[in-house]
């Protein structure tokens, strides 16, 4: 397949990522009017990214967010440390990257959402629901962290952190704190080496002591209930800086990927700045080695729990982003011969990297507080979100001018968060404008971004009650867990056994000049959908926070969001095969199954080989309808192609 053809497309790709993503195919510009910019959007209806580093480094946003710094460190804390990296790069290479790539180059080939994408097979556009449903959930529960974020970074504009010393009212007598001079604590070990038994037995309840950090997040930030059932109070800060978060996500995408991709170039490379002062910091603490050693050291045994493994894959997905839509959507605004195969490999190895990465930062903090409060590494830090907000807050007092530090850190968590609620909002917005499809909806999505945002803030007001961080767990693990396993199972399915895989590798290679490499071809056919499904269904434990064990009626509701999600697939299906053409179930099946007439690139100048024939058809059915409404050509900026626009039939 090295012909001329891929020539030109590997010489556009260069001359893209050299020189700001200009028309890759200007020299037959799609009818483009003589004295043009050539920096102009290939698909002028949708738009396209303003180049192709915009889409990088969003899409690095959107992978490396906050699970990064409180998912993984707590799960590799829970799951032995360094035997918890093993299953983790085995569910990357086999699952996670080439699930990636599967992804972005299906919305990159149709140019649409993660709804319109489903002309594939319209029989399984209930997955682009479930993606729909799966994508607000998180977006619900995410913005609630952001904002807990925000609240940390206004409470560090102070001359002292309010979470340095144990003298607050919400302290209690078991505080410790890392800065105060711990006479008392000294005292006592000073008195235990010269006592008998009874002394040494003292000392150890003694030493058996909390951070202020830890008290600061339970005790004031969250008032945390007993009970996930009794909600106490709204706390208004939270909720004013929930407010804050919303407007600030809708702010950047008020002009959807024009905006966002703008923004990006400050929230996707700052973060790395804060955690290489913050690294460079942990490393020099006493204790830091033992915790980096917590973190290395592998616990062999738990390798063999199928819990850990259903973590790997869960936070495999979580992290990439895989099965939200996200990664559709995203990519959906690409030109269409941009090389994603790269695209993929680059955004995946860049954001396990981060994840390594962020876990030796955490860790060396959780050393140096195992080491002055005398207790093991494992004993020491909060499970959850808390990680963040207890292990962080307690290493920056330590730091000279700690507030400057605090307010960067809790900042770089906000730019971590809303890279990833970008996308997220995105990909509703994008669903939603390209389902209904009409030039009012495409003019006014300002409005339909702008109502979403108004829709999340409302349904994250239970998540800033005192029970708050119990529904927030909840949903983190049953919303955004085994759902996205099931769903990117059947989208696998979906495309390489019901579309075909030899029909789908042919579409990529159209697009990007080469077929897909033989390991992902592989990947695709057998090996992630059998991973995914064996993890699925050994992967299950009921979740607990800290002491806490969650009632029966919760899981079930945990066990219904996630079901929400999957049953959007066989409901839909059944739907489409209702009103589906045929006399029999087996035709209604085939014909409900079988692509869509309008299936394939979006631009005329694209849609080439085997869809060159099924353009001409439109072409010709269309006619009529172009010479009674000259307007809508017009309005298609010499594309011409009524197949641009999407079909909510399908």
């Amino acid at each position: 397949q090295q012909h001329k053809h891929s020539v030109h497309i590997s010489v556009a790709l260069f001359m893209a990522f050299c020189h700001g993503g200009n028309h890759m195919q200007s020299s037959h510009a799609n009818g483009a009017v003589p004295g043009e910019p050539v920096k102009k959007d290939e698909n002028s209806r949708r738009g396209n990214w303003g180049n192709q580093i915009e889409f990088v480094l969003t899409s690095v946003g959107y992978a490396v967010g906050l699970g990064n710094v409180w998912r993984f460190p707590y799960l590799c804390y829970r799951n032995g440390g360094g035997a918890f990296m093993l299953p983790y790069f085995i569910m990357l290479v086999f699952c996670g990257i080439p699930l990636f790539f599967l992804e972005l180059s299906f919305g990159q080939f149709a140019s649409l959402g993660c709804l319109g994408v489903w002309k594939i097979s319209p029989m399984f556009k209930g997955v682009g629901y479930g993606m729909m449903v799966v994508s607000t959930y998180i977006g619900i529960y995410y913005n609630v962290v952001i904002c807990i974020a925000f609240y940390y970074f206004f409470m560090s504009m102070t001359n002292l952190l309010p979470w340095t010393y144990c003298n607050n009212p919400w302290n209690t007598p078991d505080c410790s704190g890392v800065v105060s001079t711990s006479n008392q604590l000294n005292a006592s070990l000073a008195n235990a080496t010269t006592t008998l038994v009874a002394g040494v037995s003292e000392l150890v309840n003694r030493t058996k002591r909390t951070s202020p950090s830890e008290e600061y997040w339970k005790h004031y930030v969250l008032n945390i209930s007993d009970d996930i059932g009794n909600f106490g109070e709204v706390r208004l800060p939270i909720l004013g800086c929930l407010a804050v978060s919303w407007v600030v996500v809708f702010l950047c995408l008020i002009r959807g990927v024009k905006s966002s991709g703008k923004v990006v170039y400050f929230t996707a490379t700052f973060p790395y700045v804060v955690l290489t002062i913050l690294f460079i910091r942990g490393i020099t603490l006493d204790g830091a080695i033992n915790g980096i050693k917590y973190y290395l050291t592998p616990q062999w045994q738990k390798v063999l729990d199928a819990k850990v493994w259903g973590d790997a894959a869960s936070q495999i997905f979580y992290s990439l982003g895989c099965a939200w839509g996200g990664l559709i959507t995203m990519a959906s605004y690409n030109k269409f011969h941009n090389n994603c195969f790269r695209d993929s490999i680059i955004i995946s190895i860049t954001n396990c990297a981060t994840s390594v990465y962020a876990g030796f930062v955490i860790f060396s903090i959780l050393g140096f507080m195992a080491h002055h409060l005398n207790v093991p590494v494992s004993e020491v830090a909060d499970h959850g979100p808390g990680l963040a907000f207890v292990a962080y807050p307690e290493a920056l007092t330590l730091l000279p001018i700690s507030p400057l530090w605090s307010l960067l850190f809790f900042f770089m968590l906000i730019l971590l968060g809303l890279g990833t609620q970008f996308c997220l909002l995105e990909t509703l917005v994008t669903a939603i404008v390209d389902e209904i499809g009409t030039d009012w909806i495409i003019r006014n999505k300002t409005v339909v971004t702008l109502s979403i945002a108004v829709v999340g803030f409302l349904l994250g007001v239970p998540l800033t009650t005192q029970a708050g961080i119990y529904w927030l767990l909840l949903m983190d693990n049953y919303a955004a867990s085994f759902s996205l396993v099931i769903i990117s199972c059947i989208m696998c399915i979906c495309i390489m056994y019901i579309y075909g895989h030899r029909n789908y590798f042919k579409d990529v290679e159209m697009m990007l000049g080469f077929p897909p490499p033989l390991f992902f071809k592989v990947c695709w056919r057998f090996i992630s959908p059998v991973i995914i499904s064996v993890t699925l269904f050994l992967s299950y434990k009921p979740i607990t926070y800290n002491d806490y064990v969650y009632p029966g009626w919760s899981l079930a509701i945990g066990f219904a969001m996630a079901l929400s999600s999957v049953v959007c697939i066989p409901i839909y299906a059944l739907y489409k095969i209702s009103r589906s053409p045929g006399a029999t179930f087996r035709e209604r099946l085939k014909n409900a199954c079988r692509p869509h007439p309008k299936w394939g690139p979006a631009l005329q100048e694209h849609r080439t080989g085997r869809y060159a024939a099924m353009a001409s058809e439109d072409t010709v059915e269309a006619r009529p309808l172009k010479e009674k409404e000259d307007l809508t050509i017009q309005g298609s900026n010499g594309s011409t192609n009524t197949h641009n626009n999407p079909n909510p039939s399908a």
